[in-house]
């Protein structure tokens, strides 16, 4: 990781950002202690699709009212 003033990462802060695009990760230091951390965001999880969650569940038995209502009960505490 590297460690840059915050001066300096003013002045190149589009590099910076460039640098944690690629996956790099960057310390903005304040009066020479860590203030600040410039990382990559992780992608976001796409959603799965209604229709492929009931194709894999296709066959499954859901269980009744009842059965869930005496696991969510006998689990609760």
């Amino acid at each position: 990781m590297n460690a840059i003033n915050l001066a300096e990462a003013k002045a190149r802060l589009s590099e910076l950002v460039d640098l944690a695009q690629q996956g790099g990760e960057v310390q903005i230091m304040k009066r020479g202690k860590p203030v600040a951390r410039l990382v990559p965001i992780k992608p976001a999880k796409s959603r799965i699709a209604i229709e492929d969650l009931r194709a894999a569940t296709e066959g499954q038995a859901m269980g009744d009212g009842d059965s869930l209502r005496r696991m969510r009960d006998d689990y609760r505490y």
